[in-house]
């Protein structure tokens, strides 16, 4: 059996702070690598359709090790193992500016996708733990401050990018200075630990039907995601000719709005509930993607993708919400939308990639405003999201159930 002892509120609020500190330096490693993207392109020589190609391997990565997570925090217990994960995940940010040719790049992508992969596992997990036991909605506001860590990595990576910085030390210092703030928040988590003789947690388990509907309609929000904050620098250099500063600067735009959506999601869903929330977000990111592909400024295009980020803000946390009250096994359900959500954020980036090496970035983000509709469409399968019910807890703190964004 898991883990029982009771925590008081206040070591829970505590608890809280700290994992949220830990969301938001997992968001600043993607944010500071998503803006240098232009950078690591020139430096490597790589086309659109190579550089599509090399963003698959974060999802071969991602799939690959998440499964480990699982059974790291059964041996080892949920702190230590978040320790651990997330030094890697923060480190391997150095890996793809000091790559010099497609190989070499592949592969640091490939860990770079393992490691966010198993760290996100195990702070998902503590997050979800941690929202049963204060018996109080808190995944939206988790997920807001790992798009804060993403908005301050990406203010960071648009100032390096404008001074005309080599990514290879940015991304050292950055590395260096998240990994000592990610050893410190690790410390005030709740160490759960599962019983001597507790079985390990089986590495696959099929998903039921319900969560691979409500992950569809994650599947929709987390690619619209994942392209516009991997390629909207590439897309204003390369599509609307702007500066570097300028193009990164549209991922900081689209950083910003996720930020904010996600911090003040939990009480816009208490008041206007899921469903409408949602069908309400993806109007907005379906009019964004449409704003991005017919603007002839960059200023237009940066407007655009900051409505991507509002509209789907809040979709992943939902998803998770209505999977793990949908069924008999909450954890199972979970763990199924969150492969489905967290491969979809890890794949769209290689798949606009290899849209635009047939035909053209802009028919690239015609895709994304379709999937961004499929919001609109499908928003009703989030009905049962909402505040956990009072009581429940998750099993052996769900170490299969977690996914970004």
């Amino acid at each position: 059996m898991p883990d029982d002892r009771i925590f008081s509120q206040e070591r829970l609020k505590r608890a809280r702070y700290a994992v949220a500190a830990v969301f938001c330096v997992h968001g600043a490693v993607t944010g500071s690598f998503a803006t240098r993207i232009p950078w690591i392109v020139d430096h490597t020589g790589v086309s659109a359709g190579q550089l599509g190609l090399a963003l698959a391997f974060p999802a071969i990565g991602a799939s690959v090790a998440m499964p480990l997570a699982g059974a790291i925090s059964h041996r080892f217990g949920a702190r230590s193992a978040l320790r651990g994960l997330l030094v890697l995940w923060t480190l391997s940010l150095t890996l793809p500016a000091l790559s010099p040719n497609l190989l070499t790049l592949c592969a640091a992508l490939f860990a770079y996708g393992a490691t966010a992969g198993m760290a996100d596992v195990a702070m998902n997990a503590l997050g979800v733990e941690i929202e049963n036991r204060l018996d109080k909605s808190i995944m939206s506001g988790l997920h807001g401050m790992w798009s804060a860590g993403a908005l301050i990595g990406s203010v960071a990576g648009t100032v390096a990018a404008h001074l005309g910085s080599d990514a290879r030390l940015h991304h050292a210092l950055a590395a260096a200075a998240l990994t000592a703030l990610g050893l410190t928040a690790c410390q005030g988590v709740i160490d759960l630990r599962s019983a001597p003789d507790e079985e390990a947690p089986p590495r696959f388990a099929l998903p039921p039907k319900s969560a691979l509907v409500i992950g569809a309609v994650g599947f929709c929000a987390v690619f619209a995601e994942g392209a516009s904050l991997d390629w909207s620098a590439v897309y204003l250099r390369d599509v609307l000719d702007t500066s570097p500063g300028l193009a990164a600067a549209s991922t900081t735009a689209f950083a910003l709005t996720m930020a904010v959506a996600r911090l003040a999601g939990d009480r816009v869903v208490d008041r206007f509930g899921p469903v409408r929330t949602v069908r309400v977000g993806g109007v907005a990111a379906t009019a964004g993607g449409l704003l991005v592909v017919m603007a002839p400024h960059p200023v237009l295009a940066m407007a655009g993708f900051a409505l991507v980020g509002l509209g789907v803000a809040v979709v992943v946390p939902l998803a998770f919400a209505a999977a793990g009250r949908g069924g008999p096994n909450p954890s199972q359900a979970i763990a199924g939308v969150a492969t489905i959500t967290y491969t979809s954020g890890l794949i769209a980036p290689s798949a606009i990639g290899a849209v635009a090496d047939a035909t053209s970035l802009v028919v690239s983000f015609g895709l994304v405003t379709v999937l961004a509709f499929g919001l609109v469409v499908g928003a009703g399968v989030l009905r049962d999201a909402g505040r956990v019910p009072a009581g429940t807890r998750s099993d052996a703190f769900a170490p299969a159930a977690a996914a970004k964004d």
